[in-house]
């Protein structure tokens, strides 16, 4: 369910790369990113004077997920006004085999001008009417110095086309042999920037705090580590997930038939049989399981069955007993699966896709890399066939998303926490508009001198860095490591700061914090970088932030440089003090030896700050307003 290369998907999705499978490949994606990197959208026009080669390169770029751009009527109306009668009147723009040059720069010229336009890719194909050569020149001609919009360009043919391609070349044109060609590097441009602007997204807030048990989880796994067990007991997994507030259903144990029938009567019928067993990882396998058993003596009659069944199927298994479950009745729920496997190279990889006994046939997965947040959580599961049915379709209801979501930020937690834990899955999770439900659980253990940081493949958020303080007022304030969700409210702090704070904190006059500038500060690797903010106790991105302090260090990890900020109603309290302490004790814990910063020479309280610390300062000298200050660590 999670091989090897499915792997290399997430890893570079979630990196922000782009992904090709063959040299011809790699050397076309290296040509479009060296003429642009970012485009505007992706909504491409297609330009051609052959109706064939518009369809097919409008069918390549439907089957790569591209789309196709809709024409303004202002631009159908023009278009009209300089192209014959009898042209597509719409895109793709069939311009009609006999187009001159002079039609290709009209056309062009009206097209660029589409605000529902965001690249135009422009075919040519040669003909006994019209020079390919001088509509090239045309295409060329009507762009001019303009800031244009990417425009691709494909001549087809072969000695009749090369040069057109050379002049397109030559004019720093992107220019392709074929329209699908053309359409695929295209589509480099768009999954690039699809990844891009997906690393810089703010992720909403958890829709709800959780804190986990983790001394009941570090109870049952080191119970099954003692015990030299490789299978957690199944109901030692549900209670493991319950410790971590993913929602499970009641699950007792017996040790014979008889004793199974009175857990039965005392849980209320209808209930689920199922074999317990360490060597026994799929009891379904062994036709271990029965459900809806209504009444006691079918229970005793099923166990029976159950154990006789298994021993036949698998003589060398020990049996421990058999769990009996509330059967639970969700008839509209869908079988999900939900879980982690450690792959060799990258560690824990997080699996979610359609469950059920079939799931190993179905193959419908996707997989993400721990830790998750919503954000993340919500775009593995839209990488399945199954989550489009999840958001409802006649009249099935959509499921509820968040608590989808919400279950697999859990999981990604309770496997950050614990490196013990080697393989873990649910199946089926059921995920109804009421919420969700894990029926059954899975856990492998194994003993291991891995921290939880040495075998991610992504530094976790650094929890152990949490602190609460008490202000003299009484208020309580939290010292926690900055995490994404914190975008809205460290904008809002900005806008809170005057101006002067702001050009002693920017050296120049800002008015507002971008997204990209936001999403910089708040969206941080836990590796060379770290930001510790003051704010309310309360869940990410609904708590106000009153101070930042942050570092970046060099590529050695040797040198970092510092810059904080507290907001002007908060100073006077020793919380500067307080912030520059702690991310200097984190300094020192990373290896980081030297850490400096600059502040402007007015910054007189910076400078005593600074002063108090430890630091040593020194003039710039080839800029005396600012002062470098540097605190040498030991």
């Amino acid at each position: 369910m999670s091989g090897s290369d499915i792997v290399y998907d997430a890893v570079f999705r979630r990196s922000g790369m782009l992904r090709v499978f063959t040299l011809h490949e790699l050397f076309d994606a290296v040509e479009i990113l060296s003429y642009q990197t970012k485009t505007a959208g992706e909504r491409l026009a297609i330009v051609s004077n052959g109706g064939g080669i518009g369809v097919m390169a409008t069918d390549a770029l439907m089957e790569a997920g591209g789309r196709l751009a809709t024409l303004s009527d202002e631009t159908v109306e023009r278009l009209n006004k300089v192209l014959p009668p009898t042209w597509s009147h719409g895109n793709p723009l069939d311009i009609i085999g006999d187009a001159p040059a002079r039609r290709y720069a009209d056309t062009l010229d009206i097209v660029m001008e589409d605000r529902q336009v965001d690249a135009i890719l422009t075919l040519n194909c040669p003909t006994a009417v019209a020079s390919s050569m001088e509509a090239a020149e045309a295409v060329v001609g009507a762009i001019g110095e303009r800031p244009r919009k990417l425009v691709l360009t494909s001549w087809i043919g072969g000695t009749l086309a090369r040069p057109a391609r050379a002049f397109f070349a030559g004019h720093d044109l992107p220019t392709y042999e074929t329209p699908e060609q053309a359409i695929r590097a295209f589509m480099y441009l768009v999954n690039y920037r699809r990844s891009q602007d997906l690393l810089m997204e703010t992720p909403p807030s958890v829709p709800e705090a959780f804190e986990p048990d983790r001394a009941l989880a570090r109870d049952l796994i080191d119970r099954a580590l003692q015990e030299g067990r490789d299978w957690m007991a199944t109901p030692d997994a549900k209670r493991l997930l319950k410790a971590y507030d993913i929602p499970v259903g009641e699950t007792r144990t017996a040790e014979t038939p008889d004793e199974a029938a009175e857990v039965a009567e005392a849980l209320g019928f209808p209930v689920a049989l199922k074999i317990l067993s360490p060597d026994i990882v799929h009891k379904s396998d062994v036709g271990g399981v029965a459900l809806n058993i209504v009444n006691a003596d079918a229970v005793r009659g099923a166990a029976y069955r159950l154990l006789e069944g298994a021993r036949k199927a698998q003589p060398d298994a020990t049996l421990s007993g058999l769990a009996v479950e509330t059967m639970i009745d969700r008839p509209s729920a869908y079988e999900l699966i939900v879980g982690m496997h450690e792959d060799e190279q990258f560690g824990p990889v997080i699996l979610f896709g359609q469950g059920g006994t079939g799931v190993e046939v179905i193959g419908d997965r996707a997989l993400g890399l721990p830790p998750l947040n919503m954000h993340l959580a919500r775009e593995l599961i839209s990488g399945t066939r199954i989550s489009k049915q999840l958001l409802g379709y006649r009249d099935r209801p959509a499921v509820d998303m968040d608590a989808i979501a919400l279950t697999l930020i859990k999981l990604s937690q309770l496997v950050t926490d614990f490196p013990e834990i080697a393989e873990l899955d649910v199946n089926p999770l059921l995920a109804d508009a009421g919420g969700v439900m894990a029926v059954d659980a899975r856990v492998r253990v194994q003993r291991t001198d891995k921290s939880a940081v040495e075998r991610l493949t992504i530094r976790p958020y650094p929890k152990e860095l949490e602190e609460t303080i008490e202000l003299g007022d009484g208020r309580v304030l939290l010292i926690r490591p900055i995490v994404p969700e914190d975008e809205p409210s460290l904008t809002e702090t900005f806008g809170k700061l005057t101006p002067e704070e702001v050009r002693l904190r920017f050296f120049v006059q800002k008015k507002t914090l971008s997204h990209m500038a936001a999403a910089r500060f708040t969206q941080l690797d836990f590796d060379r970088e770290m930001a510790l903010v003051l704010t309310d106790v309360g869940v990410p991105g609904e708590t106000e932030i009153y101070g930042v302090v942050h570092i970046t260090a060099d590529p050695d990890n040797t040198e970092a440089e510092y810059a904080i900020v507290i907001r002007g109603e908060m100073t006077g309290m020793g919380l500067g003090i307080v912030l520059m302490r702690r991310i200097i004790d984190y300094a020192k814990g990373r290896g980081i030896r030297l850490i400096h910063g600059d502040v402007l020479r007015e910054n007189s309280t910076m400078l005593r700050l600074c002063e108090v610390l430890g630091f040593t300062s020194k003039v710039d000298e080839d800029d005396p307003s600012v002062v470098r200050v540097t605190l040498a660590l030991e």
